[in-house]
C-alpha cells in the first residue's frame, strides 16, 4: 500500500520565473505568472469584456450607416489599445523596486534621487549614477529666498 503512495507523488518541476518579470515564482496552472500578475490579468479580462460590450452596443444602434459602424469598431480599437497603454503604466507605477544603474530589487532600501530615480546602495549619491540635477543652481535659489536683500529708502537731505 505505501508503494502506491511512493508512486503517485511527482517531484514539483523547477521553479519558472513569472513571465512579467516580477522576481515570483510563477506556476504552470497560472500560464507561468505569478498570483498577482494573474489578478490582475483576469481584471484586464474583464474590463476588456465590459468596454466590448459597450462599443458593441453603439455599434448596434449605429448599425443603420455602414461607415457609422466601421467608425465604431475603430473606436473599438483605439480604446482597447488605450485601456493597454494605461494598464502598463500603472503596472509600471506599481511594479518592484529596482535600481535604475543596475535594474536590481532593492526592497524597502531604496534610495529616491532628486533627478527621479530608484538607486540601491551602491548608486544613490548622485555622483555614482551622472544626476542630471542641479544642486549648485538649487542650493542658490535657496538661500536667495531664505535672504532677501532689503533697499532702505533714501532719506530726505534738508
Amino acid at each position: 500500500m505505501e508503494s502506491s503512495k511512493e508512486t503517485s507523488y511527482r517531484a514539483p518541476e523547477d521553479p519558472v520565473l513569472c513571465i512579467n518579470d516580477c522576481d515570483f515564482f510563477g506556476s504552470a496552472a497560472a500560464m507561468n505568472m505569478c498570483s498577482k500578475c494573474q489578478k490582475d490579468m483576469i481584471l484586464l479580462k474583464q474590463e476588456h469584456a465590459k468596454l466590448a460590450a459597450i462599443s458593441n452596443k453603439d455599434v448596434v444602434r449605429r448599425s443603420s450607416s455602414s461607415d457609422e459602424s466601421e467608425l465604431a469598431l475603430a473606436g473599438v480599437v483605439v480604446a482597447s489599445a488605450e485601456l493597454a497603454s494605461q494598464i502598463s503604466q500603472v503596472k509600471s507605477k506599481e511594479g518592484l523596486k529596482k535600481c535604475t544603474a543596475w535594474r536590481k530589487r532593492v526592497g524597502l532600501t531604496g534610495f529616491s534621487c532628486k533627478c527621479g530615480d530608484l538607486f540601491c546602495v551602491v548608486h544613490h549619491y548622485s555622483d555614482k549614477h551622472n544626476s542630471p540635477f542641479d544642486y549648485r543652481n538649487v542650493g542658490q535659489n535657496a538661500i536667495a529666498k531664505a535672504n532677501p536683500i532689503f533697499v532702505a529708502e533714501k532719506l530726505d537731505k534738508i
